[in-house]
């Protein structure tokens, strides 16, 4: 039997289907705040069975990009309550991605007085947009302290707080894509002579402890992670292909014991099949799947229970009906490119519904 659009259930997670639309960053949060234009976007696309956020910062010093939300103040707390009020009516579950940019970051985009900060203070080679200067090198960020580590460990729980308040399901933590939490894995980013440094353990201690304290704060059945392994996105230069996957495995295989509720792969060509393997067998809970999946290959990942759900990006970025044209095998709306990250409405919530002619 196919699975794509049957409920799921595994543990604590309860879907209506086995589809997940994937966090994207869309940069409509003016002030940082989430609106009513965000609202209706992820209301619009709320027949997916799960809804991960766009990267949402949990303290204002991980901001990084401009007009990305926050979920740091009583503002942005309301505001969330608005997203998750609209999604919950149409019986999807959502949960909010912690994105903390780390190094990935202009001191243009944090609030007046605040600096990047990272394992270390190697700067990030590339660009990023400001609104107020254009395109800007990454700052050179501040290597963390230990009671800036404590720091952001805290940040981490007291956000996961305010996102159940907020009425999400859970919250995803942002481990890929070369932000905070990635940049501490790598040896060539993390430099550290301190136990957040050297060897893998040590380089995977934050991501453990960040893990534990939530856990303890809101439930381990309320937490999921994103990685990337292998992946160079924001200049994650490649390291020792044996250590990233022993790394990866060493990681699942403690996620499994505190108890998350999934792991969600960004899938890429370099990821080698050895590794999927190993973190499938060591976590138990589910595995998502996502990136440049199609709806036949999704489903073949579904049955072969190489992964348990799968997320599309792009397919519910343009289409609001994303699983109902999925499910009667209708066109798909392109993608507007040119309106990805622009504040306004459109190519934002402006996408047209299928009609049938």
């Amino acid at each position: 039997m196919k699975k794509l659009f049957t409920p799921f259930e595994k543990g604590t997670l309860k879907l209506k289907n086995h589809l997940v639309m994937a966090p994207m960053t869309r940069s409509r949060a003016i002030g940082n705040l989430p609106n009513e234009l965000i609202a209706t976007y992820y209301a619009q696309r709320s027949g997916a069975g799960l809804i991960v956020t766009e990267g949402t910062s949990p303290s204002p010093e991980g901001l990084g990009y401009p007009r990305i939300p926050g979920i740091y103040s009583e503002a942005q707390v309301a505001g969330w309550k608005n997203v998750t009020e609209a999604v919950h009516l149409n019986g999807a579950k959502i949960f909010l991605q912690l994105m903390h940019t780390g190094r990935i970051a202009n001191v243009a985009n944090l609030p007046d007085g605040l600096q990047p900060v990272g394992p270390s203070n190697i700067k990030a080679a590339g660009e990023i947009f400001t609104d107020t200067l254009g395109m800007q090198e990454h700052s050179v960020p501040v290597a963390l302290t230990q009671q800036g580590i404590t720091g952001v460990i805290a940040d981490f729980v007291q956000a996961s707080k305010n996102v159940i308040r907020a009425g999400f399901d859970g919250v995803e933590l942002h481990g890929a894509n070369g932000y905070l939490l990635e940049q501490f894995l790598n040896p060539n980013v993390n430099n550290r002579a301190d136990h957040y440094g050297g060897d893998l353990i040590n380089r995977s201690r934050l991501i453990v402890e960040i893990t534990e304290a939530i856990a303890a704060a809101i439930g381990a059945d309320k937490i999921g992670i994103r990685f990337s392994p292998f992946s160079q996105l924001s200049d994650q230069k490649p390291y020792d292909t044996e250590e990233v996957h022993q790394t990866y495995t060493y990681l699942s295989s403690e996620l499994d014991r505190i108890g998350l509720a999934y792991i969600h792969l960004s899938l890429n060509p370099d990821i080698p099949e050895k590794t999927y393997k190993s973190i499938r067998t060591v976590f138990n809970n589910t595995i998502i799947y996502c990136n440049a999946l199609t709806k036949e290959s999704a489903e073949e990942l579904l049955q072969h229970n190489s992964a348990d759900l799968v997320a599309f990006g792009r397919g519910f970025l343009a289409n609001p009906d994303f699983v109902s044209r999925s499910e009667k095998n209708v066109p798909l709306n392109d993608v507007d490119f040119g309106t990805l990250y622009t504040p306004g409405e459109q190519g934002y919530i402006d996408y047209p519904l299928y009609t049938s002619k």
